[in-house]
């Protein structure tokens, strides 16, 4: 068995964000202790029943995993060294929310292993980090970067969000240089969406803010292209920027590991309630309820609330729709032969005569990847790839 990769879903905040539609819920301290319990055994469990493989990632989401108390996370590193190999040169990420980090928090971290940082600071402006319902300023996301800095992370990725509903083109520019002068190795930047269900989704109906404009969207996005590439951050993914030396691999040094299993489709474990899997040909997710997390896992019942064995054809279409965000790397045709048997020109020979033909992708010999142009749509190009329902 390749070394896998290991998601943990922490499905607690402090207070929940207008446009969240993540499985997390504030005002539950009451049941960290259980859950955290109920994880702890479900990750040993789950790995001795693998047979304890090795493990090259780990991400700690959510949710907000750092409004746990430093004895919470150090059960569960105790529990996943117990059921897992951790290999030594494992890139192991925490998120962590401004607003809920101390000194305490992050040394904690660094001593159980944490080597990766993703703090979600969304903006470095007050007025927008309010709209957003974030509890914390963009003093306090300063402050707790240098923080993180003394503790001893040398690999930190900041989260942010553009296209918020008359978002100025200042304010962005003055958040992503605020960014660039702390000399961060990693920036993930979102447009804002409306999510069903959200009070963001609830504000937009009532018409108490306008919806996003995906024009403006558009544009701020190549903002921010400009001014990272001139700033020494290379794009490698349509979200994603990272510094360092590009390797063999078309990957910079400080790429997110963990987030490239997923892009390159590979197996990977979810734990936690709301959490994803993707292993032995099925995909799976847990239940999101956390009391009946707790209480199945307790009784050692299945806790899935879906099982979806995905076909060869899926597969296919998945890995080239997920690949294909990579925008150096694409997808490499030699791998992909390797784990199919076949060439991706000869499976999609359709899709890859239109899609060049409008000028979206490039086909080298090597891989298949956007061009320039399709980054903005390349929604409509991932489309072209999975099978017909």
């Amino acid at each position: 068995m390749p070394p896998l990769a290991i998601y943990i879903h922490i499905p607690f905040c402090q207070r929940k964000c207008p446009y969240c539609d993540f499985n997390t819920y504030a005002g539950r301290e009451g049941q960290y202790d259980a859950f955290v319990q109920a994880l702890v055994r479900d990750i040993r469990r789950t790995g001795d029943a693998l047979g304890n493989p090795a493990v090259r990632t780990i991400f700690l989401g959510g949710g907000t995993p750092t409004v746990l108390e430093p004895g919470h996370l150090h059960m569960i590193f105790e529990a996943l060294h117990g059921g897992f190999d951790i290999l030594p040169e494992a890139e192991i990420t925490s998120e962590a929310n401004p607003g809920t980090v101390d000194a305490s928090r992050f040394e904690t971290l660094r001593a159980l292993g944490v080597n990766r940082l993703s703090m979600g600071v969304q903006s470095f402006d007050d007025e927008e980090l309010r709209f957003l319902g974030r509890i914390h300023t963009a003093a306090e996301a300063r402050d707790a970067f240098a923080l993180a800095r003394r503790v001893g992370f040398e690999n930190i990725n900041l989260d942010f969000m553009f296209g918020l509903p008359e978002q100025s083109p200042e304010t962005w520019r003055n958040t992503l240089q605020t960014a660039i002068d702390l000399q961060t190795e990693h920036l993930s930047l979102y447009s804002l969406t409306v999510e069903p269900g959200t009070a963001l989704a609830a504000w937009v109906a009532r018409g108490q803010v306008t919806a996003p404009d995906p024009d403006l969207a558009a544009d701020l996005y190549e903002i921010a292209q400009e001014m990272l590439a001139m700033s020494g951050f290379e794009q490698y993914e349509i979200s994603n920027w990272a510094r360092g030396a590009v390797g063999d691999d078309l990957l910079p040094r400080f790429a997110a590991r963990h987030n490239v299993v997923y892009w390159r489709n590979e197996p990977y474990l979810g734990f936690g309630p709301g959490a994803h899997g993707w292993f032995g040909g099925v995909r799976r997710a847990v239940v999101t309820d956390v009391g009946a997390y707790i209480r199945r896992v307790e009784r050692g019942e299945p806790y899935w609330a879906m099982e979806e064995p995905i076909s060869p054809e899926l597969e296919m279409g998945e890995t080239m729709m997920l690949g294909l965000r990579l925008v150096d790397a694409g997808v490499e045709r030699r791998a992909f032969h390797q784990r199919f048997g076949v060439d991706v020109a000869e499976v999609y020979p359709d899709q890859m005569s239109s899609l060049l033909a409008a000028e979206l992708i490039e086909l080298t010999p090597e891989r298949v990847r956007l061009t320039p142009r399709a980054l903005l749509i390349g929604n409509e190009v991932f489309a072209a790839f999975l099978p017909e329902a």
